[in-house]
């Protein structure tokens, strides 16, 4: 017997009454077996927020007009893609979070296909052809930054990205590129944000004698590091520590948090609202 095809659907409205209720009586007058199923209410902006996973045949285009009719105005209904979100990874010269990217995508454990891997950099060039991945070097240097950037889209017209990934890429996008990829582009900064924005974030915390160290990843907005987090974590540290044992401590702590937020993303349990997000884990 053939495993049962699962369908994700993912609806993000505004708020009323009884809408889980209309919405799984379409799906049950259409002989949808619900497998799992969440929602959320966000009170401050009056916003309902669910994920449904369910099996059966069905049309998609035909469910998500029928849905569409029946909820509120500008209702966001979709249904998830049934394959691997199609990445397009860029680093600098640490390979830490990188090399654990392209491990966990050759050996399947990462809902993703690395298209290729971008950098401002030679560094990491063969530790990405190990794994039979096209690499660009993208230098920046003598380049005005938006005549970098666009060096880079010129590079990035040839694959059909979902998500750029940086994965300690040490650039900053202007908001003219990143708006082209509006909560499409998901970054690991090098500390539990807010604390340690900038440079040298392990010696910002070295000089302040912290006793914790982390990581955040988000998606990348506008605004220098304060785009909607995805995921954090946190470690702690003695005062022992020199920088370079932060810096070591750190490295491991960005490689969890990163393949943390990917796995939801690429999973399709991340809403974005404002510059919050709604997991559904």
């Amino acid at each position: 017997m053939s495993e049962p095809v699962h369908h994700v659907l993912l609806i993000s409205c505004a708020d009323r009454k009884g809408l889980v209720a209309d919405i799984t009586g379409i799906l049950f007058r259409r002989d949808l077996n619900i497998i799992n199923n969440a929602e959320f209410v966000e009170h401050a902006t009056g916003r309902f927020f669910m994920r449904t996973v369910m099996d059966g045949d069905l049309d998609e285009a035909d469910l998500v007009a029928e849905l569409c009719g029946l909820l509120p105005d500008e209702a966001e209904v979709r249904m998830a893609e049934k394959r691997k979100k199609r990445i397009v990874v860029f680093a600098s010269r640490e390979s830490h979070c990188l090399g654990d990217i392209l491990v966990r995508a050759a050996f399947d454990e990462l809902n993703a296909e690395i298209l290729a891997v971008i950098s401002n950099h030679p560094v990491l060039r063969d530790l990405t052809e190990k794994f039979s991945h096209p690499y660009h070097e993208v230098a920046h240097g003598g380049l005005s930054r938006e005549g970098h950037e666009a060096a880079v889209r010129e590079v990035l017209a040839s694959y059909p990205a979902d998500y750029l990934v940086l994965a300690k890429y040490m650039r900053i996008l202007t908001p003219d590129f990143v708006r082209r990829y509006r909560s499409r582009i998901i970054n690991i900064h090098h500390s539990f944000l807010p604390a340690f924005i900038g440079a040298r974030p392990y010696h910002q915390a070295y000089e302040r004698g912290v006793k914790i160290i982390g990581a955040t990843a988000h998606f990348v907005n506008e605004s220098l590091d304060e785009g909607p987090i995805i995921a954090q974590n946190v470690e702690p540290i003695g005062h022992q520590y020199e920088p370079r044992d932060i810096a070591r401590a750190g490295h491991h702590i960005e490689k969890v948090v990163l393949a943390r937020a990917l796995d939801l993303v690429f999973d399709d349990r991340v809403f974005v609202s404002g510059n919050r997000t709604i997991l559904f884990v």
